[in-house]
């Protein structure tokens, strides 16, 4: 059975925050993790745009590699949500 995939996939997904330092707070948490998200069949990378966002630019070789990334910028994205509601309450 060939995997060979018939077409590629490339998104953009920005996340914008409400202050530069967060941002970067942001950024240098998830650049450990980048490297991790690395396969064949998918690729990741993280870009600091503008003071207050973060573009993650994914490229594919097939859907479920594709959603699979989706899903990892997704809960990041969740976490630092979170993260940041706990800390402004502080």
């Amino acid at each position: 059975m060939s995997h060979k995939s018939f077409f590629s996939i490339k998104s953009t997904i920005e996340l914008i925050f409400n202050d530069p330092s967060s941002r970067d707070i942001s950024y240098n948490s998830f650049i450990p993790e980048i490297k991790k998200l690395q396969t064949k069949r998918s690729n990741l990378s993280i870009e600091k745009k503008n003071t207050t966002s973060l573009f993650f630019k994914i490229e594919s070789n097939d859907i479920t590699a594709f959603r699979a990334s989706i899903n990892e910028i997704t809960c990041f994205g969740k976490i630092i949500e979170n993260t940041l509601k706990i800390t402004n309450k502080s």
